[in-house]
């Protein structure tokens, strides 16, 4: 069954309302970001759905040191490394891991094996989840834009990866159906005005569920 992740997540009510809906995952992000928290809070949504669900923590471009450091103190699950860090970097992590690969338009199916390949033979028995999401110039995630599904085919029968990117309540259904992902990560595909939108998080998990 694909696993649903709600990312994004600034209050322990979205938290919860993401666990009443359905979520196998929430993500706090911990970089710059518009849904940027901060350690305490992070911390205080941790411990509100402890048990319940687990908690993803999103860097960018941290020193590894620290990221281990915050992931201890925040009580997160896992960390998500969503900026450039390379797999040596990735092997510095000591929570289980999700790596994000960012997919420019001139990437093609080849190029996504080959890349993941390449970490599943340098980390190994350590080898994270790869999460797929759209390249952009100007932010390391939260974009609101797809890449060409079509070209992870491959990637999802061999790999553990989450889809992310543009996803929503009205297209996830098809990427699940096609490629039949570990899971799905959505942030502003479920929210309106900037905020979390309970229903449209309830809408979503639905449109998942039902393609799976």
């Amino acid at each position: 069954m694909t696993k649903i992740k709600i990312e994004g997540i600034t209050e322990v009510s979205y938290a919860r309302a993401a666990i009443e809906a359905g979520a196998d995952l929430i993500g706090v992000v911990l970089a710059p970001s518009p849904r940027q928290v901060g350690y305490d809070k992070a911390a205080e949504i941790t411990a509100a759905v402890k048990k319940r669900l687990p908690v993803v923590g999103v860097f960018v471009n941290t020193p590894a040191d620290d990221v281990n450091k915050a992931a201890e103190s925040c009580g997160l699950d896992w960390v998500q490394l969503s900026g450039d860090e390379s797999w040596e970097y990735c092997q510095q992590i000591e929570k289980p891991l999700i790596k994000a690969i960012h997919i420019a338009d001139d990437w093609d199916e080849e190029r996504l094996s080959s890349h993941l390949e390449e970490g599943q033979r340098l980390l190994g028995s350590r080898a994270p989840i790869y999460l797929l999401d759209t390249f952009s110039e100007q932010k390391y995630g939260g974009t609101g834009e797809v890449f060409a599904w079509g070209i992870a085919r491959e990637a999802a029968a061999k790999y553990p990866v989450i889809i992310a990117g543009g996803l929503d309540p009205a297209n996830v259904g098809q990427v699940v159906a096609a490629l039949k992902p570990w899971g799905v990560d959505v942030a502003s595909g479920v929210e309106s005005g900037g905020v979390k939108d309970i229903e449209k998080i309830k809408a979503f998990i639905q449109a998942v569920r039902s393609a799976g």
